[in-house]
Formats: structure tokens, C-alpha cells, sequence
């Protein structure tokens, strides 16, 4: 029979769709290929890019030059920009401001052909310690409230660039999703006096069944009320509110438990387009007994119809019992 469940964070209700269960092989989307180089984030053609905020090189390398293992750069089409003042005002009912942000691009390899996946731990390692760097630079800009950073694998998860990289963009005010996470959470700790991500980790870890992996101080697990098929959350054991004051092993451990999930993901569900998403505490408020950071990793496996936007509703085909047993390999 199908079932509906509630997000104890936000509240958000979904239907596991049981009678229409769904295994890894009856997903119809095409794996990710990629056609090779060169592009405008290959070596060579870091003309082609706005000069570089961050990279990793030798010292004695020029900025903008080849020899890089790592890249940020603005993004040369950016959704807001750094320039000018928010100004927000008031039309009747309606606010506007002014698109104040920043719109960043981390190009994660020189390997066109590379993923996270595939590359080597330290290589992945840096990328999660860039996503640290570039938060605790944005935060001293007093113009932006949260930096969210995101990435989109796979042209059906809306990449436009085939080259290993992901985004992130700094806001002025701090995204509706990440004010749900937030307002829910703050509800849940005033009434237990306890942290709702710390109990959802520690009851998740006493029952197993949603557990994918814990490697280093992580836990990957398949949440309770998922709204996409094999949806699948990372989070810190122990309480994390803000992301940036992750330490250089705890980056190094993140790097390893996400390649991890990502070789299973691959295997098991044939390479699929996916995105991510870190969700961290708003910038200059890391001390959140209520919040916690987590990195949300959803293959895009299905489309989002119009029952979805017309309710709330999300239906989900695959339980994440069944989703973290395919993960783990206990199920073909």
C-alpha cells in the first residue's frame, strides 16, 4: 500500500508510491558521456574564462596560466553581480532589490574526462576545501547573507558545460528552501531542547536500514521522506551548523565518503545525471544549536509533473529502504 510520510524537518509530506516500486534498472535516463576536450575550463584556455578569484598551482606559475590543478573563476554569465548596492524598496505590496550577488564557478580538475568519482581523493579533497575558502571570503562582504553552493552533473541536471566543476552563488537574502530547513528546525529544538538533524543521525544509525555508509566522522544515509528516487543526504556525526569551520582532515574524510557514494551511485543506477546541493547555515551565524549542514545528492531519475507543482506533494517510486539496500549492494 502507499505510504505517506513527513520531513521532521520542514514538515513536507511525501508518497512513496510502494504499489509502483521501482528497482534501479526500470530508470530510463541516459547515462553521462563526455566528448572530450578542449572547452573553456580545459588547460590552455584560461583566456577564455574571467581571471581567476582561486587556484591551485606551483608558485612559480603565473595567474591565468596552465599548470593549475584547480580553479575559481566568476562565472562569465552570472544569475546576479557583485557590483553596485541592493537598494531594496517597496511597490505597494511588492519588494524589489537590486540583483547584488556573486556568481562563481570552481572548476574542480584539468581532466576534462574526470569526475568526483574518479578522481583521486586528495584531488576531491581540495574541492571541498575551496567551497570552505570561497564562504569564509564572501561572509566578510556585509551585502550577502548566504552562499550557496551546488552542482549540476549531466546536461539533464542542467549542466551547460561538460568540464568537471560546480557553482556557487552568494545572495542577499537567504534562500526559501534553507528558511524552511531553518524555521523547522528552530521549532523542533525549541520544543526538545535537541538538535532535529543530530536525532534523525543518531536514530538512523541505531536502525540501519536507511544507513548507506559511515566513513570519518560522516554519515550517508537515504532520508525517511525522500522526495526523488535514491535521494541520498551526507552529514557530519557530530553537530556541524556552518559548513566553512569544517577542519582540512574533516574535508579530506567529506571527499572520501562522497566519492564513495558516488562509485555506488554510478554502479548501480548505470552513471545518471544528478545534482547536489549544500545547505549550510546562513553567513555569520555558524552557531546554530538548531541547524546542521548537510550536502543533499539527488540522481535525476524522474520528472516533476504537474500533481507536484499543483500540491507540494513529491511521488517517490523507490523506498529509501529499498534505495540504501541497492546502494549497499544487498539488492539486484
Amino acid at each position: 500500500m502507499p505510504e505517506l510520510r513527513k520531513d521532521p524537518v520542514v514538515g513536507r509530506w511525501v508518497i512513496i508510491a510502494t504499489e509502483r516500486a521501482r528497482r534501479p534498472s526500470d530508470f530510463g535516463a541516459a547515462p553521462v558521456r563526455t566528448k572530450g576536450g578542449p572547452c573553456a575550463f580545459c588547460p590552455g584556455n584560461e583566456g577564455k574564462t574571467p581571471p581567476e578569484i582561486l587556484a591551485l598551482r606551483p608558485s612559480d606559475a603565473p595567474p591565468n596560466s596552465p599548470g593549475w590543478s584547480l580553479r575559481v573563476v566568476p562565472n562569465k554569465f552570472p544569475a546576479l553581480r557583485i557590483e553596485g548596492e541592493i537598494e531594496p524598496q517597496g511597490e505597494g505590496l511588492y519588494d524589489r532589490m537590486n540583483g547584488i550577488g556573486a556568481h562563481e564557478v570552481i572548476i574542480e580538475t584539468p581532466d576534462h574526462g574526470a569526475t568526483l568519482a574518479s578522481l583521486p581523493e586528495e584531488a576531491v579533497t581540495e574541492v571541498f576545501w575551496a567551497y570552505r575558502e570561497r564562504i569564509v571570503d564572501l561572509r566578510k562582504d556585509p551585502r550577502f547573507d548566504y552562499v550557496l553552493i551546488f552542482k549540476n552533473h549531466g546536461e539533464a541536471a542542467g549542466a551547460s558545460l561538460e568540464h568537471p566543476h560546480s557553482q556557487l552563488i552568494a545572495t542577499p537574502i537567504v534562500p526559501i528552501m534553507v528558511e524552511e530547513e531553518l524555521e523547522g528546525a528552530q521549532g523542533y529544538f525549541r520544543m526538545k531542547k535537541r538538535c532535529v538533524w543530530c536525532d534523525i543521525v543518531r536514530q538512523e544509525r541505531q536502525n540501519q536500514s536507511r544507513v548507506i555508509l559511515e566513513s570519518g566522522g560522516f554519515v550517508a544515509l537515504a532520508p525517511f521522506a525522500p522526495r526523488f528516487p535514491f535521494e541520498t543526504w551526507i552529514l557530519p556525526a557530530a553537530h556541524r551548523a556552518a559548513y566553512e569551520e569544517i577542519e582540512r582532515d574533516e574535508a579530506q574524510s567529506l571527499a572520501g565518503i562522497v566519492g564513495d557514494l558516488l562509485r555506488r551511485m554510478n554502479q548501480t543506477l548505470k552513471d545518471p545525471p544528478f545534482n547536489f546541493m549544500l545547505h549550510t547555515a546562513p553567513l555569520r551565524t555558524p552557531h546554530l544549536d538548531h541547524y546542521h549542514w548537510h550536502l543533499e545528492i539527488i540522481p535525476k531519475l524522474i520528472k516533476v509533473a504537474g500533481f507536484e507543482w499543483g500540491s507540494g506533494f513529491f511521488i517517490n517510486p523507490t523506498p529509501p529502504e529499498d534505495a540504501a539496500r541497492y546502494f549497499r549492494g544487498e539488492a539486484s
